[in-house]
């Protein structure tokens, strides 16, 4: 359904079988509980309205295009499906146009606690309540009006900042570390090992490193993509979080800046740019 997809039209409805309700129910369930110990303020205060105005529930996915209209309503994002992973360069770019590339498949029902790839439990329970917030969805898009003109390299400091916030991401709210990041979000084992004193449920003894969040040091920090991750970075707030993002992003040595028109849906530049000739470069 994803590949037949053209921008601008509504996203497919799914009917999801009840095997694939079932696997959803479980995660909810237990993610449920942990988000009221460990997620962040803003995020726990959408979801409720998730929950009455997209039907999130234990017994029920809900539909992307639900969710896509509730966004746009928000914060001016929106979803559009894609069938796997994207490039770093193809994903980010669509964050400068505030569309998230969401999947729409569910992870195997005899495994409900774990996907290699994410899934739709990782994208509508860990990145789409975010993408309501103002501070978030404008953080986020900053990201991706940077990876506009950038070369591969720093794309690749882009997607690692990407990483240790939109996934991975901490802030400090009344003295304790809180996950905003949807990696944290959707993942129950990861959670609590990343925002609890205990972690019983992580199953892993080692206790991670917190770091303030600074995009400068996160771009060249390596990370593991298949275990709990050893350093995390938090910051004061989303506010804080943001600011510092577009400080980076400002740094950056690129061939053009952009800036978005919402009403248009469009990105304009400052200036005339053209591709070169590959025959130039020969």
């Amino acid at each position: 359904m994803a590949e037949k997809y053209r921008q601008g039209d509504a996203i497919p409805r799914i009917d999801y079988t009840e095997d694939e309700v079932k696997t959803w129910g479980v995660i909810y369930t237990r993610m449920k509980d942990l988000w009221k110990r460990h997620a962040c303020d803003e995020f726990n205060y959408i979801v409720p309205l998730l929950e009455s105005n997209c039907g999130y529930a234990v017994d029920n996915i809900p539909q992307q295009q639900d969710i896509s209209n509730f966004l746009k309503e928000c914060t001016g994002f929106t979803l559009r499906p894609v069938g796997g992973l994207l490039s770093s360069r193809d994903f980010l770019n669509g964050l400068a146009f505030r569309v998230f590339f969401s999947t729409q498949y569910i992870r195997h029902h005899s495994m409900p606690l774990y996907t290699p790839e994410p899934d739709i439990c990782h994208e509508l329970m860990g990145h789409a309540p975010m993408f309501a917030d103002p501070d978030f969805a404008d953080f986020s898009h900053e990201i991706g009006l940077a990876s506009l003109g950038a070369s591969d390299e720093e794309i690749e400091r882009l997607a690692t900042c990407y990483w240790f916030s939109v996934e991975y991401g901490l802030t400090k709210q009344k003295g304790e570390y809180k996950a905003y990041g949807a990696g944290l979000l959707s993942s129950f084992g990861e959670l609590e090992y990343a925002c609890s004193p205990t972690r019983p449920a992580g199953g892993v003894d080692d206790v991670p490193e917190y770091r303030p969040w600074d995009p400068f040091a996160a771009c060249k920090q390596k990370y593991p993509i298949t275990t709990y991750q050893p350093v995390y970075y938090a910051a004061e707030s989303l506010a804080d979080a943001r600011q510092k993002m577009r400080e980076f992003c400002e740094d950056l040595k690129k061939p053009f800046h952009a800036r978005y028109n919402p009403y248009g849906q469009t990105v304009i530049i400052d200036r005339a740019v053209q591709r070169e000739a590959k025959w130039l470069k020969q």
